[in-house]
């Protein structure tokens, strides 16, 4: 019922807190909690309560220590909880100091980068300087394919699985909204698109692409300029 980020979502946090877990949430009664969570919850929880229910009437086996785990659970909640509430803090603290950093402007003068990236961008990566090339740059944030090798044969180039993690998101993030809103992104992803690259890939090339242009930038502290075709 909770997969992956579902299960450090407000509302679920909440009904941990409030009501600890199967024993709470079943002597309630799901009538109880769907009112309760209504009130609390700014979209419809009920299918959410819905699928809770259903797996509660569906389990029939009840493990030794569960009533003593029950006292943990809303503590564990509520910890998550002041923990994503102190996130968003910080956040809001580091997108006003990128507002004052210099380079600040160069980066969101780029389509697909706001502020909230620039912030994940400079955090990840500084004003680029430590890095020699954008390939480099590229190889630190997982986005530079890796060619894998058997033996004396070449396998292919595969997506690395490696590097920095909120760089590689931040980079994936704005080519993705480049490429629904920036002409020239959106042709190049299509490009790929036609050569039978899948989506994620297709956006990958592009955040490749694009990071040539925004190391250029970075170091030579312009704004970001279309190229326009001859055609024009």
């Amino acid at each position: 019922v909770f997969p992956g980020v579902v299960l450090t979502r407000a509302i679920v946090l909440d009904l941990f807190i409030r009501y600890h877990g199967p024993a709470g949430l079943k002597a309630a009664g799901k009538a109880g909690v769907k009112r309760w969570a209504r009130n609390h919850s700014r979209k419809d929880p009920g299918p959410l309560i819905d699928q809770v229910f259903t797996a509660l009437s569906e389990q029939t086996v009840t493990v030794p220590g569960a009533e003593a785990v029950e006292l943990v659970i809303p503590r564990v909640a509520a910890q998550i909880k002041e923990l994503k509430h102190q996130r968003d803090i910080v956040a809001e603290e580091v997108e006003k100091l990128v507002d004052d950093f210099p380079l600040s402007t160069v980066l969101t003068s780029m389509p697909g980068v706001g502020v909230k990236t620039a912030a994940q961008i400079l955090l990840a990566a500084g004003d680029m300087s430590a890095f020699p090339s954008p390939g480099h740059l590229a190889a630190y944030a997982g986005i530079a394919p890796v060619t894998r090798r058997s033996g004396t044969s070449i396998r292919g180039e595969f997506p690395a699985r490696a590097g920095n993690k909120r760089l590689k998101n931040a980079l994936f993030r704005s080519a993705w909204v480049a490429s629904c809103h920036d002409p020239l992104s959106k042709a190049y992803y299509e490009r790929k698109r036609a050569e039978g690259k899948r989506h994620n890939a297709a956006v990958m090339c592009l955040a490749r692409r694009r990071l040539n242009v925004m190391y250029a930038m970075m170091k030579t502290g312009t704004l970001y300029e279309p190229r326009i075709s001859a055609a024009a």
